[in-house]
């Protein structure tokens, strides 16, 4: 079995439990060395301030807060970085992201994967199919 992410380090923000958990498996599948999950903005900066990841999944959208802010001091900081999201309007973020790797929930692992592991190398987002 193929591990794409091998010894990589993966925060994933992502305030549903059994979604968080899901992405969880599937980096632990793929071969990722530690995944860190925060279902929360502090959460997240805490685990982003202790724990240098590889590869950051963002979910856009935690009980109504936004995680552009998060998101930009990742840009800042030169992590890498996509979102994974069930938003349906991306038009507010496609200017100032578009970059970035957006992945609609629902999607499938392999999606996922392919996503994840091309950003952590940092190629291009247009080189992921993306459905929008």
């Amino acid at each position: 079995m193929q591990q794409p992410f091998a010894g990589l380090t993966v925060l994933v923000l992502e305030d549903e439990y059994l979604i968080a958990m899901e992405i969880e498996q599937i980096c632990k599948e793929a071969g990722a060395a530690d995944v860190r999950l925060a279902g929360s903005l502090d959460e997240a900066v805490m685990l982003s301030g202790t724990t240098e990841p590889d590869v950051v999944v963002i979910d856009l959208n935690l009980r109504g807060e936004s995680t552009l802010d998060f998101a930009r001091s990742l840009r800042e900081q030169a992590v890498p970085f996509l979102f994974a999201t069930g938003m349906a309007d991306l038009s507010g973020i496609k200017a100032e992201f578009s970059a970035v790797t957006v992945v609609k929930k629902p999607y499938d692992s392999s999606t996922l994967v392919n996503a994840i592991a091309a950003t952590a190398r940092g190629s291009p987002a247009a080189l992921i199919e993306r459905r929008q």
